[in-house]
């Protein structure tokens, strides 16, 4: 029996004054617990080598709670507070194994705001959503049905700085099922003039979401610039226009790779794609905006779990592999190619499309190292191919 898979339902909703007031208090409550404890822990190990774990920390928040200064702790739910720790352990776990930088103190203005509540901390009934400490279900925007019979698991409130709320549900979804082998296979090469090419000489354009709104977006921040600094009304007013612009930027570039990634994953059994070093190419400032823009590290995320979801396999190429560089005729590696080289003729006579060329190169690399996990040889050298992300069970893995 394949195991149901867990998929979070994210809907906006509208909450009453009362529940704002209440939700934004716990939103603060949450950031200074998690503040409080990230501060315990390191305190510990700096001064006295002593590590601090979670139970540790779940103890400090029952005794901050019987104090005179923190006594204020009581007003909101627990269970959104005991979730803050328990996610700064997993940030402590992730920084041992040395996935991911020493947890950081939540600022304010910047941090994320959000409340997660396990199912000691809501109630759902008959589609009906009430969190603990409040009297009323918040008033959902149904735009799409939970799976029949669906029971949350987990609930987590947030806000973005546009002002606009939203919930997300985690729930087993058994409409996730793997799909049919069919037995494609496509390579992907991503660029700035189209956001994808694929091996079949398919160009996805790039819509540029961000350049559709640049100069409104300019105005907005001009406006906002003009504004005092400080907590006034006026400057608030301008820094939420502004926050809508990004938010109507990124809905667009989200759905737009959503509905991408699926199709990817639904038509081909094997996907290759270029293992990018985003962070890196970032620093180069001539194109970092329009790099930003493409978002090639979302769409390489939505597609991995999208593959995981409907049992297909996604293989990622060495970034070293020279793709663009290498002759898919014969083999041969060329000795330059410059960006601005859009097609080129290899000395066997064939004239390459840079991007196809590159696609097939590694649809190419990728079958080869999900056949026999060896590197791929061009005829001038050996170039290593790494492959990550595969399913269990598949070939390669």
């Amino acid at each position: 029996m394949t195991p149901r898979v867990k998929h979070a339902f994210k809907y906006r909703f509208h909450p009453t004054d009362a529940q704002a007031a209440e939700l934004s208090r716990t939103f603060g409550y949450v950031r200074k617990v998690y503040n409080l404890a990230l501060e315990a822990r390191s305190e510990a190990w700096w001064s006295r080598r002593e590590r601090v774990g979670y139970n540790d920390t779940s103890a400090m928040l029952t005794a901050w709670k019987k104090t005179e200064d923190l006594g204020f702790l009581n007003e909101v739910s627990s269970v959104p507070l005991q979730q803050a720790l328990r996610h700064l352990q997993t940030a402590f776990a992730n920084f041992f194994a040395k996935r991911a930088r020493y947890p950081r103190f939540k600022a304010k203005k910047k941090s994320r705001k959000s409340a997660e509540y396990t199912t000691s901390g809501f109630r759902f009934r008959e589609g009906a959503l009430a969190l603990a400490k409040m009297a009323e279900p918040l008033n959902i925007v149904w735009s799409r049905p939970l799976p029949e019979g669906a029971r949350p698991s987990t609930v987590t409130v947030s806000q973005d700085a546009a002002g606009r709320w939203f919930v997300s549900l985690l729930c087993e979804d058994p409409g996730i099922q793997p799909l049919p082998a069919n037995g494609n296979a496509v390579g992907v090469d991503a660029g700035l003039e189209h956001l994808l090419t694929l091996s079949t000489g398919e160009k996805i354009t790039n819509p540029r979401h961000e350049r559709r709104d640049r100069r409104r977006l300019a105005r907005a921040q001009r406006e906002l610039s003009r504004k005092a600094k400080g907590d006034g009304a006026n400057r608030a007013k301008a820094r939420r226009r502004v926050a809508r612009i990004h938010a109507r930027i990124t809905d667009r570039r989200r759905d737009g790779l959503h509905k991408l990634t699926t199709r990817l994953v639904r038509e081909n059994q094997v996907v290759v794609i270029e293992d990018l070093t985003v962070k890196n190419m970032l620093k180069n400032h001539a194109l970092a905006r329009a790099i930003s823009d493409a978002a090639w590290s979302e769409f390489r995320s939505m597609l991995e779990y999208k593959a995981k979801w409907y049992g297909r396999e996604v293989i990622v190429v060495d970034r070293w592999f020279p793709s663009s560089k290498l002759c898919s005729a014969c083999g041969t590696v060329a000795d330059t190619m410059p960006l601005n080289v859009r097609t080129w003729t290899c000395g066997c006579g064939t004239t390459h499309d840079r991007d196809v060329n590159a696609a097939k190169n590694l649809l190419a690399a990728g079958l080869a190292v999900s056949a026999c996990g060896a590197a791929v040889r061009p005829r001038s050298g050996l170039f290593p191919v790494g492959a990550v992300g595969l399913e269990a069970g598949s070939p390669a893995a």
